[in-house]
């Protein structure tokens, strides 16, 4: 496992890079409101990931003053920019450029992911939202070709409708998968564990195959 602190050049946001042993792919993180690169549930599920050998990056949307004006936390188009920004970043690594790329986004993080898989149709193997707000993304929903799963909560109520609405928005493969007992954290007892376990099956079933992996 290859372990680095990076720094996006053009908005100076920080990342942490994780590349294990013959990597199968790349997946981005784009967290939600509120959070940072440094969220422990994110970095869990991360490190879950890694041990089906997909490489991790977990990166910041926002710099520090950018995060205390709340109008940018929810400025998904701004959001959206921040991950094409990281994909352009990983697409010009030589050491990364052979893995596909996927990304994994929470709450608005998730309408984020959303808006750069619509604009880049043909550069995501997959996408998945963990208790994620996709409905933000609406009017870039059906440009989503890649293949997006939707993880949500059963008693996360409200985030549930509005995924169930997104859904339907979506012309790609989609699924929307239910973890039963869980809030819009996934705090409770094995149920950040069924969603990790969801995201890594989703993601290796439509990265492209590599002879070498």
């Amino acid at each position: 496992m290859i372990t680095e602190a990076v720094v996006l050049q053009a908005s100076s946001l920080q990342g942490d890079l994780a590349v294990p042993t013959r990597a199968r792919g790349l997946v981005l993180f784009a967290h939600g409101s509120g959070s940072s690169r440094l969220s422990e549930r994110n970095r869990w599920v991360a490190r879950a990931l890694q041990r089906h050998r997909l490489a991790t990056l977990l990166f910041d949307l926002l710099t520090l003053d950018e995060a205390r004006d709340r109008r940018k936390v929810f400025d998904i188009a701004l959001l959206g920019q921040r991950v094409q920004e990281a994909l352009q970043w990983a697409w010009q690594r030589e050491d990364l450029s052979g893995l596909p790329l996927c990304l994994f986004g929470a709450s608005t993080g998730a309408a984020a992911a959303l808006v750069a898989a619509a604009d880049r149709p043909q550069g995501i193997a997959a996408v998945v939202s963990r208790g994620g707000r996709p409905d933000l993304a609406q009017e870039h929903l059906p440009r989503v070709q890649a293949p997006t799963l939707l993880i949500v909560g059963s008693d996360d109520d409200e985030v549930l409708e509005l995924n169930r609405w997104a859904l339907r928005q979506l012309r790609c493969a989609k699924r929307l998968e239910v973890v039963p007992g869980a809030t819009h954290l996934f705090e409770e007892p094995g149920t950040l564990e069924s969603a990790a376990a969801l995201a890594a099956d989703w993601f290796l079933k439509h990265l492209p195959h590599r002879p070498d992996a």
